[in-house]
């Protein structure tokens, strides 16, 4: 499944967050949504997965406006992990993640053995398994989110949302989560703040300043020295992973300033 955001805007209380956006994502392809915070990257995202009408423009998959579509037919092709995640769910493990079955049930619909082997798949997919039975209120933030993302699988999406997926997990779970994410073959749209993570995943980056598109292509395209010394103020010495040969940035701290008289 292809996205395609043209010209996409969405203001927020008479101002405009996103402006003239314009990405196209290719089936199966894994892209990565960058920049500075209040850049306008969960805006865009919440316009993707219908929370936001745009104020302007359009975005399709597979050439079908996206808020021409039934919210059922919608659940049905993205799956979402955002990161306002509610903690007091008082159901188990499984009953979170069986949620992600909805759009594909009738109202009264009762659940299948075809469902439950697709949740159980799900659940060990973000090694979450043994936490079955387990109540969704007392995980740790970061088993919380594993089992979103298992939710959204059990979706069986065509296309992903993912607004910062590896909040709050451990580094393991960070790569091993996105290693999962980038074998699905699922075109996928994600927004990380940790440069070298969207470097390693991602096929390509589009970076956001101030709601705009400032730059897009390969990871060793939008991420130079210079363009990071303008967007995010940083100075950063570009390289190469010894083992995995992806593009690996330094950050070099400034030097301390001398204390005033």
């Amino acid at each position: 499944m292809k996205l395609d955001t043209d010209r996409v805007a969405v203001e927020l209380s008479g101002r405009r967050i996103v402006d003239d956006v314009s990405l196209k994502i290719a089936p199966g392809e894994v892209v990565g949504l960058i920049g500075p915070n209040g850049s306008g990257k969960s805006t865009l995202l919440r316009a993707v997965y219908r929370m936001l009408r745009p104020s302007a423009g359009v975005i399709r998959l597979n050439d079908d406006d996206v808020w021409q579509l039934s919210a059922r037919e919608s659940a049905r092709r993205t799956g979402v992990v955002v990161q306002e995640t509610p903690g007091d769910f008082e159901f188990t493990v499984a009953e979170v993640v069986q949620m992600g079955r909805t759009p594909h049930k009738g109202v009264l619909a009762s659940d299948t053995q075809e469902d439950a082997r697709i949740v159980a798949g799900a659940l060990r997919r973000v090694q979450m398994a043994h936490f079955a039975d387990r109540q969704f209120s007392t995980l740790s933030g970061g088993e919380k989110q594993r089992v979103l993302v298992a939710r959204a699988l059990a979706q069986q999406p065509r296309f992903l949302v993912l607004d910062e997926p590896t909040n709050h997990l451990d580094i393991h779970y960070q790569l091993e989560l996105l290693e999962l994410v980038r074998n699905l073959g699922i075109t996928t749209l994600i927004t990380l703040h940790d440069l070298n993570l969207a470097a390693a995943y991602c096929q390509r980056l589009y970076l956001l300043r101030a709601g705009r598109i400032v730059a897009s292509g390969l990871p060793a395209q939008v991420l130079t020295p210079e363009r990071l010394r303008e967007v995010f103020m940083v100075e950063v010495i570009v390289g190469q992973h010894p083992a995995t040969g992806a593009l690996q940035l330094a950050f070099v701290p400034r030097p301390p300033q001398p204390a005033e008289d």
